[in-house]
């Protein structure tokens, strides 16, 4: 059997490494240790490695129960794929001073489609089998 939620953990993880790194290296830059300093742009990136940890985690865990109660392969691929777009999207949308921009409510909107998937597919096993 395939581990299909485990194949976009995958990018996901690498992805959430990155925004991680992102914050790293512009807080080794300001020698900003804690918060944001008042600094904007390591507000910016805190906030877009903060909003990947709020949201992916359940996500990833939606599509685990989907994956484990025998939802179709379509419906994890279709999670999966609007997941990670999403989770791409978003950070390359959120500006503080841009609260609406096109990939920054794209992404989050495929986050929650993502979740809303995978909620049907739990929901469509439990009432079906």
């Amino acid at each position: 059997m395939m581990n299909l939620t485990g194949l976009y953990a995958v990018p996901l993880a690498l992805l959430m490494i990155g925004l991680s790194a992102y914050v790293s290296a512009l807080r080794a830059k300001t020698s900003i240790s804690i918060l944001d300093g008042g600094n904007i742009a390591l507000a910016e990136r805190i906030r877009r490695h903060g909003n990947f940890t709020e949201s992916v985690p359940m996500a990833v865990l939606l599509m685990a129960f989907a994956e484990a109660g025998g939802a179709a392969e379509l419906l994890i691929h279709c999670a999966g794929l609007s997941l990670v777009i999403g989770r791409v999207l978003h950070p390359i949308g959120l500006f503080h001073d841009r609260p609406v921009t096109f990939a920054r409510i794209a992404g989050g909107s495929l986050t929650w489609i993502s979740m809303l998937i995978s909620m049907l597919g739990i929901g469509f096993n439990q009432w079906a089998g």
